[in-house]
């Protein structure tokens, strides 16, 4: 790996953070009433999104949709298990975080499970079956079909979830 990759593959991050945490200030900012500050705060978001963005594809980790969707089945799983096993403290913590980390596990198997699925209708040289998908806007759930009453994670109501 050159120098070059080196520094991109730190600066990625970094980039993929700010793009997350400008667009909660440009929520927040609205929020508190200031739609300026949060226009610019969306906007800044975006080309964070851009900076990041360019350093993923500079980096030729953008692949086929084949390769993608498996690579978001191996990021998915390796999450569940390395990563998320550890947020378990905040159970010992008694942090208020808790739940959301046992939500995240959930969420992530639902993941993959979508990828793996996706990935069975790509390698029949088909794309998936359903094109309407359900997001819960407060654990991140996604189904093809709209619950009948509650998120079957974070038991959100069924009326929350945004349809995509």
């Amino acid at each position: 790996m050159t120098k070059t990759e080196e520094n991109l593959k730190l600066a990625f991050p970094n980039e993929s953070q700010a793009n997350l945490k400008y667009s909660a200030f440009a929520i927040k900012a609205r929020q508190d009433g200031f739609p300026n500050i949060a226009r610019l705060f969306k906007l800044s978001s975006k080309v964070e999104r851009i900076h990041a963005q360019g350093k993923l594809n500079a980096l030729k980790e953008v692949g086929s949709t084949l390769e993608n969707l498996k690579a978001a089945i191996a990021r998915e799983n390796n999450e569940n298990r390395t990563m998320y096993p550890s947020m378990k403290q905040a159970v010992t913590d008694n942090h208020k975080a808790k739940r959301r980390f046992e939500n995240n596990i959930k969420t992530k198997e639902a993941h993959a499970q979508l990828y793996f699925s996706a990935l069975s209708a790509l390698e029949h040289g088909k794309d998936l079956m359903d094109s309407t998908l359900y997001l819960c806007p407060f654990c991140g759930n996604i189904l093809s079909e709209k619950p009948d009453k509650n998120c079957s994670i974070c038991y959100a109501p069924a009326a929350k979830f945004i349809k995509v």
